[in-house]
């Protein structure tokens, strides 16, 4: 999952990076050589991701960065990438893949516990080169407890909407796009469109383009302007965006990783099937969209080797999930508790309603900085056509796919 807890500024980032410091190096002597692992987590999700890898008793040591892209981009440039890189999505990886940069997995981990769509493969790329440690469920809607959502789809002052972030800016509205079209036109379509085989230009895209920018041109611009500007978790040190978002706003279209941004109001947090409440939307529940944090192997020593198969234990799994909220594509193992965690965890086993995978997290690096581009311009701008854009990220897309496999498998249905 992605972009969840507040992080160093891109630049100051990468200049840590170069300079080797700002990382977290529990356990273990300095003479011992340590796993390097890089991941999307920071604050209280890194303390609670460490805490699991400290009862491991293997060295380490732990880089958090939203800019995950950035940073992995610049350490393998410079020869000197981390052993275990988690990325919030596959889309990356499989570029890595494609320059043999990842090393198998094949052992490290029983595939047949994880079912579709956890485990998506590249056409051309061998098998067992990245496995989820996290998922999230999306195609939800947050309310407040106590509150009742309403039976048919509300206006634009109803909802709690930010496109900032520190790592990506833009991703909420592709979550937008990406669940509006998942509902309209089914998976298969989807998955078509997320993989490249759909263009971007295509009705189903268009439409579901053209729906979500009639909701935003209801806003003033003042409005739009302030979703174009905020935060997606809320003003810091706050509750989020559904307790802190002001204005009146009672409903946040966000995955279930937004519950960690309500701090001690997350009790008072309950959720809906989004279907209905789209614009335009109906009842019936198309697929669930989700996302994954998958983990791949740069090094190949022993030590991360068995980091790795550590971190997809049944146990490892079932523990990160006590301490953090976190939500396993493992099926061994066991449910969570509690009413939210037991909702979450019907939704991401149930085999009757398919799961796709995060369309923007499965497209290549290039393609997605292209769709959220396009989305801020969407936000502020909604009066204006979306066909122009849709042809720009299309002509990014050619361009990529004539060099990066295409990832196939990202719809499914739990075994």
């Amino acid at each position: 999952m992605r972009r969840r807890s507040r992080a160093l500024p891109l630049v100051l980032a990468l200049l840590l990076t170069a300079a080797g410091c700002g990382l977290a190096a529990p356990g273990g002597s300095d003479a011992e050589p340590r796993v390097t692992i890089l991941g999307p987590w920071t604050d209280e999700q890194e303390r609670q991701f460490t805490d699991v890898l400290d009862g491991f008793g293997i060295p380490y040591t732990y880089q958090g960065t939203a800019a995950t892209r950035e940073v992995l981009l610049a350490e393998v440039q410079a020869g000197n990438p981390p052993d275990i890189a988690i990325l919030p999505g596959v889309g990356e990886l499989v570029e890595y893949a494609a320059d043999n940069r990842l090393k198998p997995l094949t052992g490290l981990y029983k595939p047949e516990e994880y079912g579709n769509p956890w485990l998506p493969e590249a056409e051309g790329i061998e098998k067992d080169l990245w496995v989820p440690l996290k998922v999230d469920l999306k195609s939800i809607v947050w309310y407040r407890e106590g509150g009742t959502p309403p039976s048919s789809p509300p206006p634009l002052a109803a909802w709690c909407a930010a496109m900032g972030d520190d790592g990506s800016s833009g991703w909420p509205g592709s979550d937008w796009i990406e669940d509006l079209l998942l509902q309209q036109a089914g998976p298969m379509l989807y998955a078509r469109w997320a993989t490249g085989d759909l263009p971007w230009t295509a009705p189903h895209v268009v439409t579901a383009w053209t729906t979500w920018a009639h909701l935003l041109a209801q806003g003033s611009r003042d409005e739009r302007e302030a979703i174009l500007t905020g935060d997606h978790r809320g003003p810091a040190g706050g509750h989020g965006l559904l307790f802190d978002g002001g204005a009146g706003c009672s409903l946040e279209h966000q995955g279930s990783f937004a519950r960690s941004f309500y701090g001690d109001r997350r009790a008072g947090a309950a959720f809906v099937d989004s279907a209905r409440l789209l614009p335009g939307g109906s009842s019936t529940v198309k697929a669930h969209e989700v996302s994954a944090d998958f983990a791949a192997l740069f090094g190949d020593g022993e030590r991360a080797r068995t980091m790795i198969r550590r971190l997809t234990s049944e146990k490892a799994q079932e523990e990160w999930g006590r301490e953090g909220g976190v939500f396993s594509a493992n099926s061994a193992v066991p449910a969570r508790e509690g009413p939210v965690e037991r909702e979450v965890g019907r939704r991401l086993t149930d085999q009757r309603v398919p799961l796709c995978l995060d369309a923007s997290d499965v497209m290549p690096a290039a393609v997605r900085d292209a769709f959220y581009e396009a989305v801020l311009l969407t936000v502020a701008h909604p009066d204006e056509p979306v066909l122009p854009r849709l042809k720009d990220i299309q002509k990014v897309q050619d361009a990529q796919l004539a060099r990066v496999p295409r990832l196939r498998g990202v719809c499914g249905r739990t075994q």
